[in-house]
């Protein structure tokens, strides 16, 4: 039960949405600001219920990243282009509170923000229609970028959890050869976002390495 919305008690601050406002109406938007730390700021000062933010042309998990440290009570509602499944993990394990692809309805839209608002994890259908196909349909190992043999056991190993202390230990790397080849990971999936890389890792079956007691990051 939504107790605490009242006609405009719902807040939001809206980043490349623009169809927000018409789209919910007992909805408050209190700032539209572009830039990464445009979003961040205007969300910092004014501490809306909910930030909806269109991923489609930014750095998506940094800038919730951010939002979750700085503003802590605001819930973030990504909007996404259609297709991406490692996106959608990826920005769910940047902090993201809900997922909905830019098709979404005006009701499925307002449904959202509201879900969000009250603290459900909310997916729009047509994410969730491609995630239940992720989980069901693993990614052929074959379908990941050409990588060596000792990338493809760092990726293995990070998929697992391990951070780079714990894969130089086991490998017997310097720490300093395991950020290395981490960055070549992140030129070879052609992103520089660690968490798109892993999340598309263990959907082709990666991350089964099994870790020692000293998995620390």
């Amino acid at each position: 039960m939504l107790t605490r919305i009242l006609p405009k008690d719902l807040t939001v601050v809206a980043a490349g949405v623009p169809v927000v406002a018409s789209t919910a109406d007992r909805v408050a938007v209190l700032a539209r600001p572009a830039g990464a730390d445009g979003i961040v700021e205007a969300t910092v000062r004014h501490r809306p219920d909910v930030l909806v933010l269109d991923v489609g042309g930014a750095d998506g998990t940094a800038i919730i990243r951010r939002v979750v440290r700085e503003a802590p009570g605001t819930a973030v509602l990504a909007v996404t282009p259609p297709g991406d499944e490692a996106l959608v993990i990826a920005l769910m394990r940047a902090g993201a509170r809900g997922v909905v692809h830019h098709d979404a309805g005006a009701d499925e839209l307002s449904r959202a923000i509201r879900g969000v608002a009250t603290g459900a994890a909310v997916f729009g259908q047509s994410a969730a229609d491609r995630l239940y196909a992720l989980v069901t349909t693993p990614v052929p190992v074959q379908d990941l970028p050409r990588l060596t043999a000792r990338e493809h056991e760092v990726l293995d190993l990070l998929a697992a959890g391990l951070g780079h202390l714990a894969i130089a230990r086991r490998l017997a790397l310097a720490p300093k050869t395991v950020r290395n080849l981490m960055s070549n990971l992140q030129a070879k999936f052609g992103t520089d976002d660690r968490e798109l890389v892993l999340s598309r890792a263990r959907a082709a079956g990666l991350g089964t390495a099994p870790k020692s007691a000293d998995g620390c990051r």
